[in-house]
């Protein structure tokens, strides 16, 4: 095997970032689990002296670790969340779960979290040369699939201290993001109806199943009526039992809707509960609505994207041994040539002729995607959005993973600790320590991308699209909190028993004296 030569200076940091990426895989932690991934992040940073706060906007797994004084104030968003349903052995060329484990990191926030952990031990070697040029944040984010952690985290004010936000995203090519991602709101639908024989009384049975299903006609109509970019998704939870010979009573359905804006997903999201309502009347049940979650669109920002692309290319990206070279190329083979050609690396970048002659010369994807704002958003969704509209943000992505592999697949959780993997990573890391660095020294470059994301908003405030008390880990705690008084009861149920089982027994032993 070839020696790897050392090009990017976070390299010096490199074993104890490949312990941090691999511990972060292993433990696959779904959103506000992450408690291991969680405390082996904070572990790293507070040995390289950040200053730690932990449950930060009172979720268990956010944290925020500061280095440096004064201002600017640049943050990095870590992100260390798995997926539910994407267990998977490690650099196989088949679907293997790992027995241990349900979940998996199909979506690389192993190697998300660590990236940042590299420019973050980079830029406090910096500070410490530069004391009081600015102040380096890492914001440990939690749940990003399917709990908005950024969203309620914003709601509560955390990000609020920043003049600038960096993150990236693993990829299957190296790119600055020149695009927005979609806004979304999720909820649960639940329909309540009359349990009957199914062969005897139909008649007096109302059917929930047949109301959810005549929701998701009823969406799929609504489909042809909406933006080009909107989205509807959704997943049957409860059918209301197995026996076909029974009127099912329960059924449930939950709805992710997207569209390009907050205000978008809003009027969308009322077009379904309509549809939901309707449905409930046609089949003579009722329908109980619970609002989820929710996240904003993704406000881009043309310096900072300028700036991401400049400092990839000047980098330039990682060079590769002729043992990861075999590595991609077992990949390549086995999702075919024309899928790999075809790989859009989830980027809307509309020259696709272009593109698709890099991915044809360059099969390591060792390109830098030439830098382009599109008004066509990418039609996926992120709770960075809520950052993106409290100050100026950008991501940038990096080839991790084998191109014509999808995300929330086995693919990538199986080629997630690989050394192809990790050399994405060091440079995703590189890229963002220099871009901070570049933002703490050229206060006008910083002042430009202030102006360009006032142009973008409005000036219009940052308004939380999940209420106050609602979400995910509201439900959570209030799920906690009715476990814990269910036990508390019973206990004390328990113990009045014993209690009068014990006097019974004393007035028996009166009685026998």
């Amino acid at each position: 095997m070839e020696e790897n030569r050392v090009k990017y200076a976070v390299e010096r940091f490199k074993e104890e970032l490949s312990v941090l990426n691999k511990t972060i895989w292993e433990a696959a932690e779904i959103k506000y689990e992450e408690y291991r991934s969680e405390a082996a992040v904070i572990e790293v940073l507070r040995k390289h002296g950040f200053r730690l706060e932990e449950q930060v906007a009172d979720i268990p797994t956010a944290f925020r670790a500061v280095y440096g004084s004064g201002r600017p104030v640049i943050g990095l968003l870590a992100e260390y969340d798995a997926l539910d349903g994407l267990s998977q052995q490690a650099d196989c060329l088949e679907k293997k779960p790992r027995p241990e484990t349900r979940y998996g990191h199909g979506c690389g926030h192993n190697l998300l979290g660590t990236a940042v952990v590299a420019a973050a031990l980079d830029l406090k070697d910096y500070l410490e040369k530069h004391p009081g040029r600015g102040t380096v944040i890492v914001y440990g984010c939690p749940a990003e699939e399917g709990g908005s952690g950024k969203t309620i985290m914003a709601g509560a004010g955390v990000f609020d201290e920043i003049d600038a936000a960096i993150t990236w995203h693993p990829c299957t090519i190296n790119a600055s993001m020149g695009c927005s991602m979609l806004a979304n709101c999720q909820a649960y639908f639940r329909f309540h109806g009359k349990s009957s024989h199914a062969g005897n009384s139909p008649e007096k049975g109302r059917s929930a199943l047949d109301a959810v299903e005549l929701m998701d006609v009823g969406v799929n109509f609504l489909r042809e009526h909406m933006e080009m970019t909107d989205r509807i998704h959704y997943a049957v939870l409860n059918t209301g039992g197995t026996s076909p010979n029974v009127v099912q009573s329960e059924a449930e359905v939950l709805y992710l809707v997207r569209s390009r804006t907050n205000a978008g997903v809003k009027e969308l999201y009322e077009r379904v509960c309509d549809v939901a309502k309707g449905a409930a009347l046609m089949t003579d049940t009722t329908v109980e609505i619970e609002f989820d979650k929710a996240c904003s669109n993704v406000i881009p920002n043309l310096p900072l994207g300028k700036l991401a692309y400049e400092t990839m290319v000047k980098l330039g990206p990682p060079e590769y041994t002729e043992e990861e070279k075999d590595y991609v190329k077992k990949y390549h083979d086995l999702v075919g040539q024309e899928v790999v050609w075809n790989d859009d690396g989830a980027v809307p970048h509309y020259d696709m002729e272009l593109r698709k002659k890099l991915v044809k010369e360059h099969p390591m994807a060792d390109f830098i995607l030439p830098y382009k704002m599109v008004s066509m958003p990418g039609t996926g969704s992120s709770d960075m959005g809520d950052v993106s509209q409290i100050a100026p943000l950008i991501q940038i992505e990096t080839a991790c993973f084998t191109q014509g592999a999808q995300p929330h697949s086995w693919l990538w959780v199986t080629q997630g600790i690989s050394s192809f993997a990790e050399k994405g990573m060091m440079f995703a890391g590189q890229i963002m320590s220099d871009m901070t660095k570049r933002l703490l020294e050229d206060p006008e470059l910083l002042e430009e991308a202030k102006a360009d994301f006032k142009k973008r908003t409005g000036g219009k405030p940052y308004i939380c699209p999940i209420p106050a008390g609602e979400g995910p880990l509201a439900r959570r705690k209030c799920r906690m909190e009715a476990e814990k008084a269910r036990q508390g009861a019973e206990i004390g149920a328990v113990e009045k028993d014993d209690a009068e089982a014990g006097h019974t027994g004393e007035k028996a032993g009166e009685n026998n004296g």
